[in-house]
């Protein structure tokens, strides 16, 4: 069995990817009329009016909407979900789906076999009672014991979170499903999370990217006015959904991030849980700085892995040298991941800045062009921060030994993680 381990491990390291090595950056600036067709370009997805947001913070704020809406479906629901977990919320949306089930209503669920591999099996169960479509993302074969190569694709996961309506209503953002998504984020051992509710022409691209890992799961396709129907404006936010498939080919959420960052004048706020930038990345965050735009990151004083934030914490340095200002959130775990530029445009979604995200796993992020939301957003970072502590160059420079070493041993799985 150990040698097995190790087998796993080894041809998981062999498939490892990194994103398109990006050498030269347009001169693009936030708000020029070029912006836009140039993101629309590298992240293949439009950007549509017509549409109303609301953002959500952390369990309190997202699942009682969530439960809501789930209740109120009259045709449809799909929901993709990386991370499922035992919990009395886990419990009570199953119960939920199920009892549309019951209803009549076509309820797809999709759940990724790694990140969902806890889900307790009872909740399972009756879901597929009701006659819920239970489906898993790339669950481990046989076939990749006797051919171990077939478990490469398992390295690729599905990280994307999708909640989709009647084809009108959709939610995505960072949350899992699982007790510690509940609260309201300033509690130990409770994750501080932002997702988003969406009405309008977008939820057709939410709903898209749910078809895209349904296809491949299930070989089905969907579709027809219950999944897709014409949706009218319900709002008047420019938006975008952008989701990268790796395996495919495609690092949209990665050139999303570079572009955007790149085109910066005034500010970037960022707050991200599993933050490790490549040096093209980095070097942007700094050049960025070195124009006189003011780059404040918010990233987990604690977090579910160690090894995970202490490989993290490797790349403080030259950030901090280039005048970028860093903060540790102390109150609760922090999985929210959103950017705001210049109070102008803003992001949430399920990707993180690191490897694993932009280059292995399918991800979706939805980008907001408003003001007033992007504001918003901002007015939240704000909150944070006073949840939080600064981290200087001299104290990371000063990191205990115990710490670089974890750092060094982590550095060749790092892509990994």
């Amino acid at each position: 069995m150990r040698r097995l381990h190790w087998l796993c491990a080894i041809f998981l390291l062999l498939g490892c990817v990194k994103v398109l090595s990006v050498r030269d950056i347009p001169d693009i600036a936030l708000g020029q009329a070029s912006f836009y067709p140039t993101i629309e370009a590298h992240t293949d997805a439009p950007i549509v009016g017509g549409n109303r947001i609301d953002i959500l913070l952390n369990g309190d704020g997202t699942f009682p909407i969530m439960l809501r809406e789930i209740r109120s479906a009259k045709s449809t629901i799909t929901f993709s979900q990386y991370l499922v977990e035992d919990g009395s919320i886990t419990h009570e949306l199953a119960e939920a789906f199920a009892e549309r089930c019951r209803k009549g209503v076509i309820v797809d669920i999709l759940l990724d076999s790694h990140g969902s591999a806890k889900a307790p099996a009872d909740i399972i169960k009756t879901m597929k009672d009701a006659g819920c479509r239970v489906e898993h993302f790339r669950r481990v074969k046989a076939e990749g014991i006797i051919f171990p190569w077939k478990l490469l694709k398992y390295n690729y996961r599905s990280h994307r979170r999708i909640l989709v309506i009647d084809g009108r209503v959709g939610f995505t953002g960072g949350y899992g499903i699982s007790e510690a998504w509940t609260g309201n984020g300033r509690t130990p051992k409770h994750w501080r999370d932002t997702n988003a509710r969406i009405e309008g022409p977008a939820v057709q691209s939410l709903q898209a990217a749910f078809a895209e890992d349904w296809l491949e799961a299930t070989g089905a396709a969907i579709g027809g006015d219950a999944y897709f129907p014409r949706l009218e404006a319900r709002g008047d936010v420019p938006a975008q959904i952008v989701k990268s498939s790796p395996t495919n080919g495609s690092f949209q959420c990665y050139m999303l991030f570079l572009l955007t960052i790149s085109s910066a004048k005034k500010s970037i706020v960022i707050t991200n849980p599993y933050f490790m930038p490549d040096d093209v990345m980095t070097e942007a965050l700094v050049k960025t700085t070195a124009r006189g735009v003011r780059v404040v990151i918010l990233l987990p004083g604690k977090i579910d892995s160690e090894i995970t934030r202490t490989s993290s914490r490797s790349h403080y340095g030259p950030l901090l040298r280039g005048g970028i200002e860093i903060y540790e959130y102390q109150a609760g775990l922090l999985h929210a991941k959103t950017m705001s530029i210049d109070g102008q445009w803003a992001t949430i979604g399920s990707t993180n800045f690191d490897n694993r995200s932009f280059a292995l796993n399918q991800e979706l992020n939805l980008t907001i062009y408003d003001r007033a939301l992007a504001a918003r957003l901002e007015d939240i970072f704000r909150e944070d921060l006073k949840h939080a502590k600064q981290i200087s160059y001299d104290e990371w420079k000063s990191r205990n030994l115990y710490e670089r070493l974890v750092e060094w041993f982590a550095f060749p799985v790092k892509d990994q993680l």
